[in-house]
């Protein structure tokens, strides 16, 4: 179905080969994962398979790929619409209607379906979704992960043959991307739909997929059966590290494949409860509505406090609230009613400037608040705009991440890059109170350890208090303290990252439910159990 014969790619200005002479062939009916560090290409393999690389963006390209039959270099992204769908790794960029079934149906009007045939593919996808719904919501009311089945839903109307995700489920929660993966898995199984996706979270899809293309840091791929990449793989899910830890005689691809080795590796003791400093930020009783064509509560007089050098996580579904409880602290939600403070300044009668000398905020879609023409340009402005030392931001930058070129633009490095970007120049000022939405998306996993590490030392060392809000169970087991549980805008859960994750089959970390009754959330946690075990 997907033929890939010598091909090399680098873009104008870059110092590396995106690939040098790559070659391999996707079946039809297949499902493959492309993996590798940030940056190292995945969406590129996606944006040559549509042909969007070379004829709507800048790159040399030499070589042969065919879909089905047709070359990419003789058919452009249009010409190729009706055999394959995409979703790119930030839907809200891609939206053209407000609404949620006229953006679904723009899908099929620009393809020339009957109004008929329109209307039952329409409610057919928005039940397979679990749409229905949100079919008369506006599209920005709605949660990251909400947008982003909504743009599963548009690409998968008009019935492609290849469907190509870039990080599907990296804004969605731990339930609806088990959801979306297997319909996608369905759809192949019965329908011989071929989909390639690129994600980072691999503990939530190796167990879906056919094959992995593994692209290397050289611009060389390998390309093989899941078990097989992922018995050398640098890059791997807790799951398999947890494997290679205890030495487990195959690589698993599910925790039900783990446990049926017996491992015994003993129980944690319970870790002793710190005492709360005084309290950074609150809210009060806050109620929340967005107003539009349906009123829509978002937040119902929550409550809730956050202390000096506390690393808090904020869970739930989609569309619990979380991202606008973050908005909150700053005054950027409508809020209704309630009392907002971070230390003596009250958000909603404080200039955004006042607030943001105690507060650093990283939003879901970072690139709004790029605006230089180079990384290290906008790496420069944040050292002389927050009075630190030169090179400040660019270090912070160094350690989360490989930077392709200093001088390359923003816009033209990967999502996961310029996140990491962001995170660099909101951090590097170490403010009171940090707020991140979403701020693993796109991060592969040695970047999420160093991103762990910097926030600890912040936490510890300059005493800042960081709220989260995130799907990614595995960074919250790694990094906070505490877990606050959110849904319909209410706080339905309050406490250690310990007692809440393990109370939760949905939202425990892989090394929890590998291992439930030991009391272990994390790898190191595993480590440390066995080295006891040994020294015994």
């Amino acid at each position: 179905m997907i033929d890939f014969k010598e091909v090399s790619l680098i873009y104008p200005g870059s110092e590396r080969t995106v690939f040098d002479r790559v070659s391999f062939s996707v079946d039809e009916g297949e499902m493959v994962l492309v993996i590798g560090h940030t940056g190292a290409g995945k969406s590129s393999i996606l944006k040559l398979i549509n042909g969007i690389v070379p004829h709507h963006t800048h790159g040399i390209l030499n070589g042969d790929i065919c879909v089905d039959g047709r070359s990419t270099k003789d058919h452009k992204p249009g010409a190729l619409s009706d055999l394959i769908g995409v979703v790119s790794q930030n839907p809200l960029h891609g939206f053209v209607c407000d609404i949620v079934e006229d953006e679904i149906a723009f899908s099929m009007e620009t393809r020339g379906f009957t109004p008929d045939v329109m209307r039952k593919r329409m409610e057919e996808v928005l039940d397979l979704l679990s749409l229905s719904e949100l079919r008369r919501r506006d599209i920005r009311t709605l949660s990251g992960g909400e947008q982003q089945r909504v743009a599963i839903a548009s690409a998968l109307v008009t019935q492609p043959r290849v469907l190509l995700l870039d990080e599907p489920t990296s804004a969605l929660d731990p339930i609806a991307a088990e959801e979306v993966l297997a319909i996608l898995n369905r759809l192949v199984d019965d329908l011989g739909l071929t989909v390639v996706l690129a994600e980072h979270k691999l503990e939530r899809v190796i167990s879906f997929v056919d094959r992995i293309l593994l692209i290397g840091d050289s611009g060389d791929v390998a390309f093989d059966n899941t078990r097989a990449i992922l018995s050398y793989s640098p890059i791997a899910p807790p799951l398999v590290e947890l494997a290679r830890v205890v030495g487990a005689d195959e690589i698993p691809l599910s925790v039900r494949e783990f446990r049926k080795n017996s491992f015994d590796i003993g129980v944690m003791e319970p870790r002793k409860a710190s005492s709360n400093p005084s309290v950074i930020a609150s809210l009060q009783d806050v109620t929340v509505i967005y107003d539009g064509f349906n009123k829509v509560s978002a937040l119902r007089n929550l409550s809730l406090k956050v202390h000096e050098g506390e690393i808090v996580a904020i869970m739930g579904r989609n569309g619990a609230g979380k991202s606008t409880l973050l908005k909150s602290f700053l005054g950027l939600s409508p809020v209704i009613s309630g009392d907002i403070r971070i230390k003596d300044v009250e958000p909603l009668k404080t200039s955004t400037e006042a607030i943001s000398t105690l507060v650093g905020y990283v939003p879901q879609d970072p690139s709004d608040l790029l605006f230089a023409t180079s990384i290290n340009e906008e790496c420069a402005i944040s050292d002389e705009d927050h009075n630190l030392q030169a090179g400040t931001t660019l270090a912070i930058y160094q350690d989360l991440m490989d930077i392709p070129n200093v001088n390359a633009h923003p816009r033209d490095i990967s999502e996961g890059q310029r996140l990491g970007l962001v995170l660099s120049i909101v951090l590097s000022r170490s403010p009171s109170l940090i707020l991140l939405d979403e701020p693993t998306r796109g991060l592969d996993y040695e970047a999420k350890r160093s991103l762990v590490e910097i926030l600890k030392r912040l936490s510890s060392e300059k005493n800042c208090a960081i709220v989260i809000s995130t799907h990614d169970v595995e960074l919250v087991s790694e990094l906070a303290g505490r877990v606050i549980f959110v849904a319909e805008g209410e706080v339905v859960a309050d406490g250690s990252t310990r007692e809440i994750l393990t109370a939760s089959p949905a939202f425990a970390p892989q090394v929890v439910k590998a291992f439930p009754n030991s009391g272990a959330l994390t790898l190191n946690d595993v480590k440390k159990l066995l080295s006891k075990r040994v020294g015994r």
